[in-house]
């Protein structure tokens, strides 16, 4: 049934595609996707421009100038990346969202030929952290001054929507010196069933990510020989039953290099097109990660270059602007960087993907991490590095503990939301951040971009805003807008 969108959500106008949009039902039509691809391979300069002047109008994207932008040339993809640059600023502003993943098990009952959780890998030293191996993770984490977490499990009956509530309530009650709390908790985790997204919904978790990896229905069979995951509909369909459970905020996502990058692109707007349509809400994160070496793990059999990748993410920037793009610690630093600027809104920091290895306890199993990491700068080296190129590092949760659900939606319905609400409130966590965990190099840089944020609202907002910093700098923790 689709749910009335609440009053601050924005109105989406989904497209008609050949497979109709209904709660629970496959509706990705490959042929429908690669005519659109093979019709715009080539399209004129004009085209393109054209479709980027409907992309600045900040209204999702059909397929057809989707592919258009796919199709664009080497001529006129400066043009695309420009108007991705100066859309994501118009809509995010410099906010850069920081999180970090923390893997509580990787037990897995699958046969993904990528993977090395993968059910059959005789390298993979299997791992499952203990309730006070969790609060030692936690407290480690919160002690570099996070505030938010997504935590991931392997696909497997131990990982019942029982236990990962149970984990979930874990990790938000750890709280450490000086003022270390989690405040938002995601979770990345098997499809479950309707019911069993009801229990996971009612520990108060955050976003639900789950990604299709491919949404070509050959090479997923290819790659995912065994399991419940090789039913590709059951997670085609995962998120229909999240949010008919209650669950407000979803993330999907695409492993980019099982297929070609373009198609995946295509395939993540479809899927977007669909919950719209079919729940009058789109979701609240995309991420696109690139396949990269882990122990039992296959190379890409698709893989996509740095330029074409950093194309892929400018072109989803366009085609979904109200959706947050997520760019882990998978790629290297440099990469990061130029995807920040062209459309990634959120990317981890400090992140380590050994089982047990953020409080560097010995029983931290080397051969127990997913897949490798490229980006093993601290949360600190992070925060300097953002607030140096003048972006405003953010830990804020306010939306989600306010019932703002879907805070980029609002982001385009209320008028100076970002000038009224986010901006102000990640300067409020930057400032946490500076005062109780900060070098002092990047403590020094970051009040000074503070400052300079400060000057760019409005005088009523700044005014309100320096009142709450004073009372930060005095002690007090945890305010917000």
């Amino acid at each position: 049934m689709r749910r009335k969108p609440p009053p601050f959500a924005m109105i989406f106008h989904p497209q008609t595609y050949r497979l109709p949009d209904r709660p629970g039902e496959p509706f990705i039509d490959e042929q429908e996707i690669e005519s659109f691809l093979a019709r715009h391979a080539s399209p004129s300069a004009e085209e393109v421009r054209a479709a980027v002047r409907r992309a600045m109008s900040r209204e999702r994207l059909p397929l057809d100038d989707v592919a258009v932008l796919l199709g664009a040339g080497l001529g006129e993809r400066p043009l695309v990346l420009e108007a991705a640059e100066r859309l994501k600023r118009e809509v995010y502003g410099d906010r850069i969202v920081l999180f970090a993943p923390l893997y509580i098990g990787n037990r897995c009952t699958n046969r993904c030929a990528y993977c090395s959780f993968r059910a059959d890998s005789a390298e993979t030293v299997r791992k499952t952290l203990t309730d006070e191996e969790i609060v030692r993770e936690v407290t480690a984490l919160e002690r570099t001054g996070h505030k938010r977490l997504i935590l991931v499990y392997g696909e497997h009956p131990a990982y019942s929507p029982a236990y990962i509530a149970e984990t979930v309530r874990i990790a938000c009650g750890v709280r450490s010196e000086p003022a270390g709390e989690i405040r938002r908790v995601n979770i990345n985790a098997a499809p479950l069933t309707v019911e069993g997204f009801r229990t996971v919904h009612e520990a108060g978790i955050g976003t639900y990510q789950i990604f299709q990896e491919t949404y070509h229905r050959a090479a997923y069979a290819r790659y995912h020989l065994g399991g419940r995951k090789a039913d590709y509909d059951w997670r085609l369909t995962a998120l229909d039953r999240a949010m008919e459970a209650g669950i407000d905020d979803v993330g999907l996502g695409a492993l980019l290099g099982l297929h070609d990058w373009r198609f995946e692109v295509m395939g993540l707007v479809r899927h977007t097109n669909h919950l719209e349509a079919c729940f009058g809400v789109g979701p609240h994160t995309i991420s696109f990660p690139r396949i990269k070496e882990a122990s039992a793990s296959l190379p890409a059999a698709s893989p996509v270059g740095d330029d074409d990748f950093v194309y892929a993410i400018a072109v989803l920037r366009l085609a979904v602007p109200y959706t947050g793009l997520i760019l882990t610690a998978r790629e290297p630093a440099s990469v990061r960087d130029a995807a920040i600027r062209y459309g990634v809104s959120q990317i981890d920091g400090g992140t380590r993907l050994e089982i047990g290895s953020y409080s560097g306890e010995p029983e931290a199993e080397q051969g127990s991490r997913q897949f490798a990491i490229h980006d093993d700068r601290s949360l600190d080296e992070i925060v300097g590095r953002l607030v140096g190129e003048g972006y405003l590092p953010s830990f804020c949760t306010a939306c989600y503990r306010r019932g703002r659900t879907g805070e980029h939606f609002m982001e385009f319905s209320v008028p100076g939301f970002i000038k009224r609400f986010c901006g102000p409130n990640a300067i409020l966590t930057l400032a946490e951040y500076l005062t109780d965990y900060a070098s002092p190099e990047v403590a020094s840089a970051g009040w000074n971009r503070i400052e300079s944020a400060l000057e760019q609202l409005p005088d009523e907002s700044a005014a309100r805003t320096r009142e709450r910093l004073a009372r930060i700098r005095a002690g007090e923790r945890d305010i917000y807008f």
